[in-house]
């Protein structure tokens, strides 16, 4: 077979539109009784669809109203808040009005409504410039048709000016509340878009929307990402192997947009124009490349990475246990850089985790020669006390402020510091890296493991007597995971606030019992 160029593209900036863009129907969109947006619609539910930015919302729910309108008695409304952040009261709901207007007589006069003349009358005669002619309009509209069923789509309900907020929320609860029972209504569904759960929303110190159903979007299923690429396969004759399917779902947890953007990477830049089929070896390409690429999406997410820098790296070293409303979770969790699974947190997929640790952990300038063969012993193992004496140097290189600016406990800062220096010598899939992990008596501070050897480092901060805190650090390292990962060495890092940077000191051997224990003591008192 020969090539053929392709119809559509690989849509990745804005909303997809199937007739120029690859696009499938997303799995499993469900209330939390498991019911789909028809039964929603149809049972006259009000609900909130979130999801993170650049995930499909807007394209969902855009093609869910082209199959809406296939029936008479629907009238679907579609709204976006997406500029509307700083604009006053009255222009905020004067252009709802203007925007609710004009399609819901359009719809009318489409399906050839009867209602059609009094309808367009009635909207022309009245000012909405408040939550309350708001909720006045729309009871009008409840009294005035009978026959159709209006349903309102609210994109980007986040941009909504916040001082109106609770009002617009609880205009929505209490037409919901009043009209609920009745099924000769004009407001019959309305569903709310955005990046949050607006059901879990507290205004006032108290839920205005907590009437409405959740529905969380998706990402693609396995099953998604191979029927979108058949179909690029099906214009132009270039297939994805199975494996490459697999690979790419893997790499990107079906997040859409990372689909879509390694889609034009593979079949515009690693494989143009022919009918070679794209590879795994093809897929490991088109993510190196990705993680190098400078973007939006990646930008937007970034930004909002860098608010819980140190949070986000926790969950990167699956060392953090999921808490439902914890703010810096919460808010990593919108944004969609982590998952939740039951009481563990993840980073969403591999490429996040790729592209963001390297970002945070070359901006700490951690920066070793890891040709060197100083930090390597004769038999292939890394040489700890080399490895650790190198980033005692650099703490002095960098400073000590980050010690001291940081709202953590200090220790973090330089567990977050330490990390950043040895993920030099696990990067590109070299070895692992564990921060804090669960070991079978508490958690490790940092677990490192090269060539199949386990290198476990107990983190601590002095601010009292040094040979305590050390011995205290080794009694953890002994009896606690030495023991149970069954290693005989381990290695102790102080950062002491009484030594003052810059104040070099000797590391010490302690042997306990058959176990080996090397303490180093860094300096970060500030004169």
């Amino acid at each position: 077979m020969q090539y053929k160029k392709p119809k559509r593209i690989f849509e990745d900036s804005g909303v997809v539109n199937p007739e120029d863009a690859y696009h499938v129907l997303l799995d499993n969109v469900v209330n939390t009784r498991g019911q789909d947006i028809k039964t929603i619609v149809d049972m006259g539910r009000y609900f909130s669809i979130f999801s993170p930015r650049q995930s499909g919302k807007t394209t969902f729910f855009e093609y869910f109203c082209t199959q809406l309108e296939t029936d008479p008695a629907y009238i679907p409304i579609l709204l976006s808040f997406q500029s509307f952040k700083s604009i006053d009261k009255e222009t905020f709901y004067g252009r709802i009005q203007k925007n609710l207007a004009e399609q819901l007589v359009n719809r009318l006069d489409l399906v050839n409504c009867s209602q059609k003349e009094d309808v367009e009358k009635y909207v022309r005669s009245i000012n909405i410039n408040n939550h309350l002619s708001f909720y006045d309009f729309l009871e009008g509209l409840n009294n005035l048709i009978k026959l159709k069923k209006i349903v309102i789509f609210i994109d980007e309900f986040d941009g909504i000016p916040i001082g109106e907020l609770e009002n617009f929320l609880t205009t929505l609860r209490e037409l919901y509340q009043k009209y609920k029972k009745q099924k000769d209504k004009a407001l019959y569904s309305v569903g709310l878009v955005g990046i949050r759960n607006i059901t879990k929303l507290i205004v006032g110190g108290v839920s205005p929307f907590n009437i409405a159903d959740q529905v969380r979007l998706p990402p693609f299923s396995l099953k998604n990402v191979s029927n979108f690429y058949a179909q690029y396969t099906k214009e132009t004759n270039q297939p994805f192997t199975e494996d490459s399917v697999q690979k790419i779902y893997k790499e990107t947890a079906g997040q859409p947009w990372l689909v879509n953007r390694l889609g034009t990477i593979l079949t515009v830049d690693i494989k143009p124009e022919t009918t070679k089929p794209i590879t795994v070896n093809d897929v490991d390409e088109a993510v190196k490349n990705l993680l190098y690429e400078e973007n939006s999406h990646f930008d937007n997410v970034t930004e909002k990475a860098k608010q819980y820098k140190e949070t986000f790296i926790e969950v990167v070293f699956n060392g953090v246990e999921y808490i439902p409303g914890d703010e810096e979770q919460s808010l990593l969790l919108t944004h969609g850089l982590i998952k939740a699974r039951g009481s563990s947190l993840n980073v969403s997929n591999p490429i996040y985790k790729k592209r963001f640790t390297r970002a945070f952990f070359q901006k700490s300038g951690a920066t070793a020669d890891t040709s060197l063969n100083t930090y390597f012993t004769s038999d292939g193992f890394l040489n700890m006390a080399a490895i650790l004496s190198d980033f005692e140097e650099y703490i002095m290189q960098i400073g000590v402020n980050a010690f001291y600016k940081s709202q953590k406990p200090y220790e973090k800062t330089g567990q977050f510091l330490l990390t950043a220096w040895l993920y030099q010598f696990v990067e590109g899939g070299k070895g692992e890296l564990h921060f804090e992990a669960p070991g079978g008596l508490g958690k490790m501070d940092i677990l490192l493991i090269y060539n199949s050897h386990k290198y476990i480092i107990e983190t601590k901060i002095n601010r009292s007597t040094l040979d305590k805190t050390i011995e205290k650090a080794i009694d953890q390292l002994c009896s606690k995971y030495l023991l149970t990962e069954q290693a005989n060495e381990g290695y102790v890092v102080v950062f002491d606030v009484k030594t003052m940077v810059g104040e070099l000191c000797t590391p010490r051997v302690h042997s306990v019992k058959d176990k080996e224990i090397l303490s180093f003591n860094i300096g970060i008192g500030r004169y």
